[in-house]
């Protein structure tokens, strides 16, 4: 039996897929919108980056292989919306399906990271910035991304898992 690439929540896994590192593409999935947020190839820094609308997957898919390319993304990490309890809803296991096909489309190992308190944590750092409450709406996705994938990058990066 073949498999595909690889996707887990267990960082230690992920980690050992990417023995040399590489830029990191995280996705904050929305019902209306996807942030993006980058790292770069250290996994020292994740940068904010694009709030893309959400469409047909193909239409999505074909918006993130430019970014994949022009990066050279090495893998992902979709944020996974746990319920406070730590369990699964419905919106964690549609978390868990793009995951599925966007290591499909893209052969490329995706790491399904707890995204709880994100959006929170990103929206006091801009708040702290005095950013405006519309710029906040246009930007919270993206920032959100950028919270969960740094927290993504110090735990693979320090060996904290």
């Amino acid at each position: 039996m073949e498999f595909g690439p690889l996707i887990t929540d267990i960082a230690n896994e992920f980690r050992d897929a990417l023995p040399d590192g590489g830029a990191l593409l995280a996705l904050d999935l929305g019902t209306k919108t996807i942030g993006l947020a980058t790292c770069d190839a250290g996994w020292q820094f994740a940068t904010a980056g694009k709030t893309l609308e959400r469409g047909k997957f193909g239409r999505d898919r074909d918006r993130l292989a430019e970014l994949v390319k022009e990066r050279t993304i090495r893998g992902m990490v979709i944020g996974l919306p746990r319920n406070m309890d730590g369990s699964e809803g419905p919106r964690a296991q549609a978390s868990r399906a793009y995951a599925r096909n966007l290591s499909a489309a893209f052969e490329l190992p995706v790491l399904l990271w707890d995204e709880r308190w994100s959006t929170s944590s990103a929206e006091r750092d801009m708040i702290g910035q005095d950013m405006s409450r519309r710029k906040r709406a246009e930007r919270i996705d993206s920032h959100a991304a950028a919270v969960f994938l740094q927290g993504a990058i110090d735990a693979l990066a320090g060996g904290v898992l």
